[in-house]
């Protein structure tokens, strides 16, 4: 694959591999792998979403759902709203937050939707580790308060609030967290962690993984020798710590993965780890430090475990196409759009179909919800009453 890079790229993804040469040689030679990808996206300044660069839609890195569409967001809507106007009905702020906004497609989608069917909305809170994406969605969300005439406010938090009541809500976020790759050898799970050989960066194996840490289907599979996979304790932790400050509401999340029987299954034999770098795919995941992005595919049954370590009421695991059908996404589709005008329903038919097609994003995206005391904004509702749960549950 040719890359052309810019004299800019080359030098920022050099100053940062240096950096992480030199992380290397004052740790004795070795790192493990989360702290790698930890630095090649998040170091301060340089890391892939911490240093300032184009990385969503056409031109960017790779396209999400909300950028596909805002029928995305306006289905997701008619999840939210039963919720939202059961705060409303006690007198309580009407409130979501959003974790790792993008370009604040999202949240433009679902407040123009909000809008549209009549509900105002008090807070509009991101969580962002970008600042060129803060920027950006900023200045996006600023242009359309101005142009529907919202009150929403409109807040980036450096952290999730405690105790929070409302909904929290994350569209291929999980993905980037930060995982550490371990290698089966010797009838043995190691960890793998980076070294600079030849000057390069490249993969090292270090210590057996403590058996403590490893799923049962690791434990109990058969995998043939140098199979290799992802463990993800950070993301657990992440999960658990929203189930915990989340104090009334729903947590609702996209992202592509597997549940444990098939995230570890025999056949996947190098795991989903992948970079990705203006459209393409690479399976280097050193190609590029701080230009590439870097993501493995989540493993749903742990992080619903980490979920169920808190007190939550209802959990809930489908596809992305089973759930914006329930949610009614066809019929939105209708309402704004003319299947006799060619021209201008083309387009919405085309992003209709990548969301929804399972050689798409139907099936491989999974939506992942929970809620927690619920009943005290709606009494005698589950989760599985909301529009877009009331398929089948994958848990």
């Amino acid at each position: 694959m040719d890359i052309t890079l810019t004299s800019l790229e080359t030098a920022h993804t050099e100053l940062l591999s240096q950096k992480i040469m030199a992380e290397i040689a004052s740790q004795g030679g070795w790192i493990p792998f989360s702290r790698y990808m930890e630095m090649a996206l998040y170091e301060p300044g340089m890391g892939y979403y911490s240093a300032g660069a184009h990385k969503l839609g056409a031109g960017g890195d790779f396209t999400t759902a909300p950028e596909l569409s805002p029928l995305f967001g306006a289905a997701m809507v008619e999840t939210l709203l039963p919720i939202l106007e059961g705060f409303k009905a006690q007198g309580l702020p009407t409130q979501i937050l959003e974790f790792g906004a993008g370009t604040g497609k999202l949240a433009e989608s679902i407040l123009t939707r909000l809008h549209d069917l009549g509900f105002s909305l008090d807070r509009y809170d991101i969580i962002e580790i970008s600042p060129d994406l803060a920027q950006r969605q900023e200045g996006r969300l600023k242009t359309l308060a101005e142009k529907l005439s919202l009150s929403t406010q409109c807040n980036w938090l450096s952290a999730l609030p405690n105790n929070f009541k409302g909904i929290i809500v994350a569209n291929e976020v999980i993905d980037a967290i930060p995982c550490d790759a371990i290698i089966y050898q010797d009838g043995f799970w190691y960890r793998q962690g980076v070294a600079v050989i030849d000057g390069k960066l490249a993969w090292s194996i270090a210590t057996p993984v403590e058996q403590s840490l490893l799923p049962e289907a690791l434990l109990t599979g058969n995998f043939s020798e140098g199979y290799a996979t992802e463990l993800h304790a950070p993301a657990n932790a992440w999960m658990r710590q929203v189930a915990k400050h989340l104090d009334t509401g729903l947590f609702l999340t996209f992202d592509y993965g597997f549940p444990e029987s098939e995230y570890y299954h025999a056949q996947r034999l190098e795991g989903t780890l992948m970079a990705h770098h203006r459209h393409h795919a690479i399976q280097d995941p050193f190609h590029l430090p701080g230009l590439c992005d870097l993501t493995t595919h989540v493993e749903w049954s742990q992080i619903a475990r980490s979920a169920l370590e808190e007190p939550i009421d209802d959990i809930y695991l489908s596809n992305q196409a089973s759930y914006l059908l329930d949610a009614g996404i066809g019929d939105i589709a209708l309402e704004v759009g003319d299947p006799s005008n060619p021209e201008t329903f083309l387009p919405i038919s085309n992003a209709l179909q990548k969301l929804l097609s399972e050689a798409e994003m139907g099936e491989l995206f999974k939506v992942f919800a929970f809620t927690k005391n619920l009943n005290n904004v709606l009494p005698d509702h589950s989760l599985e009453d909301l529009p877009g749960f009331r398929g089948r549950n994958r848990l």
